[in-house]
Order: C-alpha cells, then structure tokens, then sequence
C-alpha cells in the first residue's frame, strides 16, 4: 500500500505538469517557457488544495487531539513525498525558462549544466526546505509519531491554504503571452496594478498569516490546552523531534511573510522594485523579468 501511494504521487505530479505544458503550448499556443511556468504553478495549486482539504478532514474528524487517528494522516504523506522531489526539479526549469527571456541579466548562460549553480544560490532556502521535508518531515511524521497526533498532522496540512494565492500572483506577474497567442484565458498578464492582483495579495497575506506565521504557536497552545499545562511548559514535554521541525519552520515562515509585506508596502506606495522570494513567495510587486 506504502509503495502503491510513493509510486502513484511520483506518476501523478510529474504527469499533471506535462499534461498541462502540452495543453498550454498546443492548444493556446504559449510559448515553451511560459507553458512551463504556468504548469509549475498549477501543480502546486493542485497539491496544496489536496493537502488542504486533507488537513480539514483530518482536524474536523479528530476529537482527541493526541490518540484519534485517520487514514488520511499517513497515506496523504505517502503521495505528497514525491511532490518535493517534483518540485525542486520543476523550479529549475522555470528558473532556466527565465534565463532565456531576452534582456535578462543571466541570460548570458546557455546550457542547463552551468545554469544549476546560480540556481542553488538564488533558491536555497526552497531546496534546502524542500530537502528538509523528505529527509527529515515525512519519516518523523510515518514513523516517529508511533500513530499519534494525527490533528496536529492535518494542521499542518492546512499551512498549505496560501499557496494558490502565491502562484496566482506569480503567473500574473511573469506570464508573457506569447506572440502566437490569439486567446487567452486572462486578457492581459504582468498586471502588478489589477484589481485581481491586489485582491490576490490581501488573501495571499491574510492565509500565509493564518495558516504558517501561526501555526506553529497554534499547535503548541493547543497542546497545551489539551494536556492542561502552561504554554511555556510545551517544549519541555514535547518530543524533541517536534521542536527540532519548529525551530527550523518557523523562522522560514517569518522570513517568507517578511517579503511579502515589504511587496505589499512597494504596491501600496507604487515602487516598482522588490526581492525575489526563495520559497516562490513573491512579494506583491514585481519588476517581472524574473
């Protein structure tokens, strides 16, 4: 059963990002990049609603926050771990995709080989969280857990609530049409000034707020008021495990949110500059050559 989720999750991903780059580029007549970028995009969309929607299935079922368990807590882990794998290489060929728009400041790299140092340096915090999930995250939350804590489980899914809004955002900001194209979904694309793109901020800082900046202080109140100890007591008791994955999560989570409030304010005054977010965060406003 293990081996038919790995095997289904590494089939399923991969293959709803080719399936989409196919249907952009020939039946909307996008160009190579821009089909890849979209798709990247789609597919994390797509994960992030399966996790979510597991992640409120399994809290809304859980009563006992501790021992009930549900079956989605593990096999949901089983046919997401492939996703990460996925998604370092899917980000490296947007990054490529990019190198190759005219007039970009690395485009001077031809091939992929000389392109995959400059990406380690500029995604670092991705791979490395990316890593960190698969090696460390997915064994601890199968095997660690010993069949406990399946609420905390889905709330964790549930951090994944912000990121539809984080790739809408970056496909209406770095999306360029391309010139065979005579329809399109979305009229026009870099529209760092739309209505839609300001909407999509507002949630997008709303959930990534909610559902990352707070979730690591949520589940150690609500274990503390579960096991009816004082909060500052929770690191204490908890297992090491727990506290080694908030240490090293949430100082991320803080980091992402910092950018994407300091794109917020560049929207809001109307400068046009920004930082460039290693988790595909981006901030709100963009220059749109990256």
């Amino acid at each position: 059963m293990s081996v038919a989720l790995v095997t289904a999750g590494a089939v399923f991903f991969p293959g709803l990002y080719l399936l989409s780059k196919w249907t952009l580029r020939r039946l909307m007549g996008w160009s190579q990049g821009d089909a890849a970028i979209a798709s990247t995009r789609l597919v994390s969309s797509v994960q992030a609603i399966m996790a979510s929607s597991a992640g409120y299935i399994i809290t809304s079922s859980c009563r006992d926050i501790i021992e009930d368990r549900h079956w989605l807590a593990d096999a949901y882990i089983l046919f997401a771990t492939p996703y990460f794998a996925y998604d370092i290489y899917a980000m490296f060929l947007c990054y490529w995709h990019k190198l190759q728009v005219k007039g970009h400041e690395d485009g001077r790299v031809r091939s992929m080989g000389a392109a995959v140092p400059g990406y380690l340096r500029r995604e670092a915090l991705m791979v490395m969280h990316h890593i960190f999930m698969v090696a460390f995250c997915c064994p601890a939350s199968l095997f660690w857990r010993q069949g406990k804590g399946d609420y905390f489980q889905g709330v964790l899914f549930l951090a994944e609530l912000s990121t539809p809004f984080v790739c809408l955002g970056k496909v209406l900001i770095q999306v360029r049409p391309s010139p065979r194209t005579r329809t399109s979904l979305i009229p026009q694309y870099q529209k760092q000034n739309s209505v839609l793109h300001k909407v999509n901020g507002v949630l997008l800082m709303f959930t990534f707020f909610c559902c990352r900046v707070l979730l690591f202080p949520y589940l150690y109140f609500a274990y503390s008021r579960f096991s009816s100890i004082p909060l500052t007591s929770v690191p204490l008791v908890a297992p090491w495990q727990c506290n080694l994955g908030a240490a090293l999560l949430w100082p991320l989570q803080l980091y992402w949110f910092g950018l994407i409030c300091r794109g917020a304010v560049r929207t809001l005054t109307g400068r046009r500059r920004s930082t460039f977010n290693p988790d595909g965060a981006l901030p709100l406003n963009h220059s749109g050559k990256n």
